[in-house]
């Protein structure tokens, strides 16, 4: 197993992992034990942790090495992630609003492609050495 993680993109799967339970575990503390009544408000908050976890987890984990400044490497990592969640959110609308298709698939679709880009988007852009 642990040969396994001198490959990036497994590195970057692990980290994908990690980010999703922190970003649930957030959205479940905030419902269920700070009573944040609004699920929408709830995940926003989760969001943002779970962002930060991978934002964290790319920078030391899977993308190591970089000697660029936190700061930078933060403010594109934010814009990226918001292009992906604006892509994410178009491919949504075109396959289901538009098109009339299965939203489950189009989310499925809309999420591979955030994966593929986000780990690109981190090796060529947000991390690159």
């Amino acid at each position: 197993m642990l040969s396994l993680l001198k490959y990036q993109p497994v590195r970057y799967l692990i980290n994908g992992l990690v980010a999703t339970c922190v970003s649930y575990g957030v959205l479940t503390a905030c419902i269920h034990l700070l009573h944040i009544p609004s699920a929408g408000v709830s995940n926003f908050i989760a969001a943002a942790f779970g962002i930060t976890a991978s934002f964290l987890g790319s920078r030391h984990f899977v993308f190591p090495g970089t000697t660029e400044s936190v700061w930078h490497q933060l403010a594109r990592f934010w814009l990226l992630y918001a292009v992906l969640a604006l892509m994410q959110a178009g491919a949504l609308f075109v396959w289901t609003d538009w098109a009339k298709l299965d939203y489950r698939i189009g989310f499925l679709i809309g999420t591979f492609l955030q994966m593929v880009c986000s780990y690109f988007g981190g090796k060529h852009w947000v991390f690159k050495r």
